[in-house]
């Protein structure tokens, strides 16, 4: 993959915060160190109003959770989606793909399966994270590792 762009759905930047074990939070360190993040108003405030759920209280404390909205929020590249038609069977998702769109040669990333069936959009890559770390593995001379952290 050539693009340094990436928009990393909600789904995946959540398990990379709860988590240090894993490919989501390998594909995202790698990411943040290699390339940029696109995020938009709304994929954005997804993310916020998702990782304050009390449902992770157990997981990531306030500090923590704080830092990393932080953190992405700093050194993300920031697009206007605009309006957009409908892609996939949840409405709710179509805002990634619309970010994604705003950025040529971007490529999203997702375990949401209502993203994943997404075919009709040539110019963007939907990609799940294993799928995505394997591409970057693949392409690198010394290929990154999962390390537990």
């Amino acid at each position: 993959m050539t693009s340094p762009d990436w928009v990393l759905d909600t789904n995946v930047l959540i398990s990379a915060a709860l988590s240090r074990q894993g490919v989501p939070h390998a594909l995202l360190q790698h990411l943040l160190a290699n390339a940029r993040l696109v995020f938009s108003g709304s994929t954005f405030e997804e993310l916020r109003s998702r990782l304050y759920r009390p449902k992770f209280d157990r997981y990531i404390d306030l500090t923590m959770r704080e830092r990393v909205l932080r953190d992405l929020s700093a050194c993300a590249r920031w697009v206007d989606m605009g309006t957009h038609p409908a892609w996939s069977r949840d409405p709710d998702d179509d805002k990634f793909i619309a970010t994604a769109l705003q950025v040529p040669g971007a490529v999203l990333v997702s375990g949401d399966q209502d993203l994943l069936r997404v075919t009709a959009l040539p110019s963007l890559r939907i990609l799940t994270p294993a799928q995505a770390w394997s591409e970057l593995s693949a392409l690198q001379s010394t290929p990154p590792k999962i390390t537990a952290q």
